[in-house]
């Protein structure tokens, strides 16, 4: 085993430099491990590409969807999966040595490891085995997985397919195997339903090793016999060789959703040779090209590794489930059905479909920055959305499985297409999208659904009472989960928001009339007498008021506070509160402003909110989700610091995105970074935008967007644009007297003219240039239009004036 891991340590030293001589590139900065401790099933990745249908990588614990996959401190390693998808999973292996135990489960055939001898990075897993002396190094392809085990001398060396065994989300339907000669088998694993991907899904793969087995064996319900003697439609199955000491075995796992021999194209399309150490260089190179769309100069070691690392969520996740030809399977109807993505005038996919989580909440993360700086992923997005459209008939909630979740609330598919299209990003069928969000927005819609709500005729979306009062009331009607009507009012409100810019766009003056009007429904659940019955010992100005829900016959709900006592929501709002919902209206930030008193009540309000989550950290607990003012744990709070811009004070936009990113995000160790959820790219690509100091409270869906201007971590920051959809090069900010405590904009310039607006617009980003800030300890009054009230001055300890007219203004 000794040469094994020589020649390992050589050649990770040749790969990644960081630990090395040469220099270091984005993707050596990545580090898989933050916030493995806890953390769910599709969360951790190694040995995989951006998006990929293959997530390989090893799994210390297999139950459940969460604190699922990889975790950091538990002592063994059950199996090494494939699939590590929203609601998806499958074809786990284990290699061994000696007596097979495989059949007798994923507990009984667990193995030791420790973190000493283990190295990960973006493509690549090594691990030693140390119970059964094999090292296991892990790399891939988009669609094949490719295993190198280094064996001890052995008689039975073998490598087991648990396929019979419950992983992750659920139980395993069927499985089969057919060996198809000494170096190759291929066979399939059906997944069965969950609580949320309601139909069975199957994985289809093709194995090839680089030498021959002496035999395949099966087992079913833990009998083992061989393969040909097997009756069972639920089997588990393994190979078995005699090796040498140290001898490298290679084995390739090609994946498909749609055949058997689709696996076999992708395969033969993706790896067609036997060279792992080539593959791992390709991975990395193929990383660093997506990372290094964003170039970072300055900042910490620390702030380097956290920001790489984000951005690296940011692009896995949301996993391609199409093959390299473009096919894919539909399981919207009766019984699943190939169909194919559009292909090119050379018969090639125009992009690839995927499988992801829901886009709630999104707005604030990945619809910001995909369309800045990927803005052909919003194509793929877009246009994977839209086949299900044409499958289904609805544009989709969180699809899984090649069918419908309806996981959360309303339309998110309604502000990401928007963004798209706000945004030049237009390769897909603007008539056909319209329509279907618009068909999304009235009774028999996907807003009708309320989570996970399937079968005929859905109540719990609450969309009659909100055509025909203008908000949701607390009500019972539906089977879905989420039934919560202040969140849902406030949420269908922005998004017929976000309906009324395309309507505009696309000169439908009625719709854009109807939908803006809609947008105000925000007002209908706005208390503002809410806030009288507060302690006023937590420095809230009574008036100011507060969203509540109604009752059904329109009375308020009686039992209110703004925040709860621990549960997983309060009543009304989803995974949240009135404290947090209260702040859903990026739609209209001034005229709820307004409806608090004025700029300077609501400023005060916002403040004292951030004032009373600080002490632990702007996050609550995971699942107690109501008991915060503020909570960077979960997606309705993710804009909340920079509504201060909004409101006419950037400089605690500037501080209260300091502390959260610092405070909240910056951990790079195992034990957090992203608070035990990043779910799916979401909070890595907030961090990212957060340390850019570039964001959008909008969600970047105004018909001219903009983004909002903070404080960055780097003395420089290059965004290298997408010249297929944009015009200019690159768009670099520079940030001059950088040092700590150096947070506040004294002034800004762009392109050598004065940058007076916190909003700078997309147009000009995307004709390239340069953004040039500088800094200072005390807030200035750049860009400041409101008086920030002497208390919340008092508050941050700076010595300036409340009033931006007694003091000289920054150019």
């Amino acid at each position: 085993m000794v040469k094994c891991k020589l020649v390992a340590i050589l050649f990770i030293c040749f790969i990644y430099p960081a630990g090395c001589s040469g220099g270091v590139k984005p993707v050596d900065y990545v580090r898989p491990q933050i916030d493995t401790v806890k953390s769910r099933w599709f969360y951790f990745s190694s040995a995989c590409r951006p998006f990929g249908m293959v997530n390989l990588s090893p799994d210390t614990n297999v139950t459940g969807s969460w604190e699922s996959g990889y975790l950091y401190n538990e002592p063994y390693i059950r199996c090494f999966s494939h699939i590590h998808g929203w609601q998806i999973s499958g074809i786990p292996v284990m290699p061994g040595v000696g007596e097979v135990r495989a059949q007798k489960g994923f507990e009984a055939n667990k193995a030791t490891f420790s973190h000493d001898n283990e190295m990960v990075r973006p493509g690549y897993h090594k691990v030693y085995l140390s119970d059964r002396d094999i090292q296991v190094e892990l790399t891939s392809t988009c669609r094949v997985g490719f295993h190198r085990y280094c064996f001890p001398a052995s008689d039975k060396s073998h490598i087991a397919f648990s396929l019979d065994q419950k992983l992750a989300h659920g139980d395993m339907q069927n499985s089969a195997v057919r060996q198809i000669s000494d170096r190759e088998f291929e066979g399939s694993v059906t997944m069965a339903p969950t609580s949320r991907r309601k139909k069975p899904f199957t994985a289809y793969f093709v194995a090839r090793l680089n030498r021959p087995f002496m035999h395949i064996m099966a087992w079913e319900k833990g009998k083992i016999v061989p393969l040909a003697e097997i009756t069972s439609d639920k089997i588990g199955f393994y190979v078995e060789f005699p090796t040498r000491k140290d001898e490298t075995i290679l084995m390739k796992v090609a994946l498909s959703y749609t055949s058997t021999s689709q696996a076999r194209k992708n395969i033969d399309a993706e790896l067609d040779h036997w060279d792992f150490d080539r593959v791992v260089e390709e991975s990395r190179a193929e990383w660093n090209n997506w990372l290094g769309r964003i170039e970072i100069e300055g900042g910490s070691e620390t702030q380097r590794i956290k920001f790489y690392t984000d951005l690296w969520h940011a692009l896995q996740g949301r996993r391609i489930v199409s093959d390299i030809d473009g096919h894919y399977m539909d399981n919207t109807g009766s019984k699943p059905r190939v169909r194919c993505v559009r292909l090119d005038d050379q018969g090639k996919p125009l992009y690839p479909h995927h499988n992801f989580d829901a886009w709630w909440g999104s707005q604030w993360s990945l619809d910001i920055l995909w369309s800045l700086v990927y803005p052909e992923l919003m194509d793929n997005f877009c246009n994977t959305m839209l086949d299900m459209y044409d499958n289904g008939g609805l544009i989709p909630r969180g699809p899984s499985g090649g069918n419908y979740t309806y996981v959360m609330i309303g339309d998110q598919a309604a502000p990401f297409f928007a963004c798209a299209y706000a945004k030049g990003i237009r390769n897909w069928d603007i008539n056909k999208a319209y329509e279907g969000l618009r068909k999304n927005a009235f009774p028999g819609g996907i807003r009708d659904r309320a989570g996970y709500e399937t079968g005929a005729n859905p109540a719990g979306g609450g969309m009659g009472y909100y055509v025909e009062r203008g908000y949701i009331p607390l009500h019972t009607e539906g089977r879905g989960l989420h039934r919560e009507g202040a969140a849902q009012t406030l949420e269908y409100a922005y998004q017929d928001w976000c309906l009324a810019q395309m309507a505009k766009g696309l000169g439908k003056t009625t719709d854009k009339d109807l939908f803006m009007q809609r947008s105000a429904n925000y007002r209908h659940i706005f208390d503002p007498d809410a806030g009288k019955a507060l302690d006023p010992n937590l420095g809230f100005n009574p008036s100011s008021g507060w969203m509540r829900p109604r009752e059904k016959d329109g009375s308020w709900y009686k039992d209110f506070y703004p925040i709860g006592s621990g549960e997983f929501n309060a009543r009304g709002f989803v995974e949240s509160n009135s404290a947090i919902y209260t702040w859903f209206v990026p739609q209209d930030i001034i005229g709820l402003a307004e409806l608090m008193g004025g700029k300077e009540s609501a400023i005060a309000k916002l403040h004292r909110q951030f004032e009373l989550a600080a002490p632990n950290r702007f996050v609550a607990p995971h699942g107690k989700h109501s008991v915060s003012w503020v909570d960077y744990e979960n997606q309705p709070s993710t804009h909340l610091a920079h509504i201060f811009n909004h409101l006419g004070a950037p400089a605690l936009s500037q501080y209260w995105v300091r502390r959260v990113k610092e405070e909240t995000f910056g951990d790079i160790t195992p034990y957090g970074g992203y608070n035990g959820d990043e779910d799916q790219g979401q909070m890595g690509a907030l961090g990212v935008l957060m340390a850019i100091g570039l964001f959008d409270v909008q969600g970047g869906v105004a018909l001219e967007p903009a983004y909002d201007i903070t404080t960055p971590l780097f003395d420089k920051v290059t965004i290298h644009l997408n010249q297929r959809y944009y015009p200019g090069e690159t768009f670099t900010i520079f940030c001059r007297d950088l040092k700590p405590g150096n947070i506040y904009i004294q002034s800004a310039v762009y392109n050598g003219e004065p940058q007076n607006h916190f909003r700078l617009d997309h147009r000009k980003i995307i004709q390239g240039g340069t953004l040039e800030l500088r800094l200072g300890e005390k807030p200035s009054f750049w860009s400041r239009t409101a008086s920030i009230p002497v208390s919340v001055i008092e508050s941050i300890g700076k010595n300036v004036s409340a009033n931006p007219d007694s003091n000289p203004k920054h150019d």
